[in-house]
């Protein structure tokens, strides 16, 4: 029994196809999806989609969204999304060095709206990084 996993961007369809499990980066921690799993609703964070095709693994680098699990269908509806195989892990990991950069000067000021944004960018780019080497 297999899985149809569909990775939905605003632009784009990331992924589309089956697959034997799914790991899912959400809010409260990484959530397991195999065949068979109970219905469910959950939102998704800055993270990396991990899914299991056969023996091998891809990973997709997920900008926060939700996922919904039916009947061996998931549905993943994201802000934005790359395939890891598609980052340039170089390149990826200085953009994770000049978001670490640009949040330590925020590092013990009170939250503003430029602190928030650099710590979504990290996030963001920690995750990248994460999927490149997947």
């Amino acid at each position: 029994m297999t899985l149809t996993l569909r990775v939905l961007a605003p632009d784009q369809s990331v992924f589309d196809g089956t697959a034997d499990e799914v790991i899912l980066p959400s809010t409260t921690g990484q959530l397991g999806i195999l065949p068979g799993h109970v219905s469910l609703l959950t939102a998704l964070d800055f993270g990396v989609l991990r899914v299991r095709e056969g023996n091998g693994w891809k990973a997709i680098a997920l900008q926060g969204g939700f996922a919904e699990v039916d009947a061996d269908e998931v549905t993943v509806l994201v802000n934005a999304a790359e395939l890891g195989s598609a980052i340039n892990a170089e390149a990826a990991s200085q953009e994770l060095e000049a978001a670490t950069k640009a949040l330590a000067q925020y590092e013990g000021k009170p939250a503003s709206t430029e602190k928030i944004k650099a710590q979504q960018e990290l996030s963001r780019a920690r995750a990248r990084v994460q999927a490149s080497k997947a």
